[in-house]
């Protein structure tokens, strides 16, 4: 984990938005690397746009004409001399099209290879894949399904609840649970349509659900020469509508056991499928037993937890493996040290079932103090658009134990000063998360939310989420 005066690459672009941009270009910046932002329309006085070196505009505000449209960003990199491509998280991250155009126009996609991503792109393909490897997953159908019958066939089969999965789900959507057989050929119909419409693929396949479990992941780090590394695992089990709002590492209420074995797996399913690159491997925990859920080809939102108690830049180190290069560090050199928690700040209402909230900031003060970090595009004055994910700012605090790190977090979310008109956000529940007895006690699962959290003597009214694939 020595640094390296050398550059990977002169020039990098940063296909993306947001407060992951900005994080992107600073990691870049020490390295002494040129960047390139595109941005729409809508993102012209962003945060990430003044960091840059370069920044181009793409498109209008929709994100199809802008930041999915791959024409557009490819022209931007040619133009601009840059060599490779970092897409962050969203958007066209684990797109193996725009990987493969990337190719063939000579720029390296900053991900893992186009043909890996496709198939851990697939749920239903994935989850045979890490089956065959030898991880353990939930009972269910090895392929999609196809018609009603083979749904009913196989909802006798794997018995209630149940999880209809889109195969080419992400992001908390295409998915349903299911608790009566009855419910069945409905749920199945409307989830393929679904799918169809967001992702262009109404396939789904059945899972059994396991109910009130904790949501764990493990990061992994992989290079071209066979090399593949745990970065320790974190809880993601704080989440509404399938995607997170609090994560940490190590996650609590997870035995040494169980970490370990999560850990073996994670690198052994990497290997397996030829991963290459920063990626994670997300399984459902329920006491000493484990089952996969599914890969996340990329970096994650949660990832500056695990920077926090490694010291490990993971955007520095998908960047020199983009390169080609063998990582610098074996496991035994991974050695995490403390406890760090991460609050995502979104701009939504979560009185109103996590309704978005847009609208112009008036104040916007991040918390300060030591072993404290804020990740931000937002400031005073900043726009809050409708067109985009609600994220505002992640809130990252590190302790020598888990309760300094809670305590500190809680001092932090105090401290933090929001104010916009019309802009809601969700700092008071996640400050009420905190104080939750479950919580606390490390002892909460993914049912957390739906079980209902005080907000000012005010339950929330969410809708937390069954287990399954977040958005992280």
């Amino acid at each position: 984990m020595t640094g390296d005066t050398r550059r990977p690459f002169d020039t990098v672009l940063v296909a993306n938005r947001g407060e992951i941009a900005l994080r992107i270009v600073r990691t870049c910046r020490e390295m002494g690397i040129r960047t390139v932002v595109v941005h729409s329309s809508v993102d012209r006085d962003s945060a990430a746009v003044r960091a840059a070196d370069v920044a181009t505009q793409i498109g209008p505000g929709p994100a199809k004409r802008s930041y999915l449209y791959p024409p557009a960003i490819i022209e931007a990199a040619l133009r601009t001399g840059a060599q490779a491509v970092h897409p962050g998280y969203g958007f066209l991250s684990e797109d193996p099209d725009f990987a493969e155009i990337c190719a063939a126009n000579g720029l390296v996609f900053v991900g893992a290879r186009p043909e890996v991503m496709a198939r851990l792109g697939d749920k239903a393909l994935a989850r045979s894949m890490m089956a065959d490897a030898g991880l353990p997953v939930l009972p269910g159908t090895p392929e999609p399904v196809g018609t009603v019958a083979d749904v009913v066939e196989a909802g006798r089969r794997i018995g209630f609840p149940l999880i209809i999965k889109a195969v080419a789900g992400g992001g908390g959507r295409g998915m349903a649970v299911v608790r009566r057989m009855e419910d069945l050929a409905s749920a199945y119909r409307a989830t393929g349509a679904a799918a169809r419409a967001v992702f262009g693929d109404g396939r789904v396949y059945l899972e059994r659900l396991m109910e009130r479990a904790k949501h764990v992941e493990v990061q992994v780090l992989a290079d071209e020469h066979g090399s593949v590394v745990a970065l320790g695992d974190r809880d993601c089990s704080v989440q509404r509508r399938h995607q997170k709002l609090i994560e940490e590492t190590p996650a609590p209420g997870v035995s040494p056991g169980v970490s370990a074995r999560l850990a073996e797996a994670a690198v052994a399913g990497a290997k397996a499928a030829g991963f290459t690159g920063a990626g994670t491997f997300e399984f459902l925990v329920a006491g000493e037993e484990f089952a996969f859920i599914e890969v996340n080809s990329r970096i994650q939102v949660e990832h500056p937890v695990t920077e926090a108690v490694t010291g490990i830049d993971i955007v520095r180190e998908q960047l020199w493996i983009a390169a080609g290069r063998p990582l610098s560090f074996s496991q035994e050199d991974v050695r995490p040290r403390g406890v760090a928690v991460e609050c995502r700040i979104n701009a939504e209402d979560p009185e109103r079932d996590f309704a978005p909230s847009a609208g112009t900031l008036s104040e916007f003060v991040p918390p300060g103090g030591p072993f404290l970090r804020v990740d931000t595009h937002a400031y005073a004055g900043y726009a809050v658009p409708p067109d985009y994910d609600s994220l505002l700012a992640k809130v990252i605090a590190w302790g020598p134990d888990r309760e300094q790190a809670i305590a500190r977090m809680e001092r932090a979310l105090a401290e933090f000063r929001i104010e916009g008109r019309g802009v809601r956000t969700t700092k008071a529940l996640l400050r009420a998360v905190l104080a939750e007895p479950a919580f606390r006690a490390g002892s909460h699962t993914t049912s957390l939310l739906t079980e209902g959290v005080s907000m000012n003597g005010t339950p929330a009214r969410s809708a937390g989420s069954p287990p399954g694939a977040s958005r992280g």
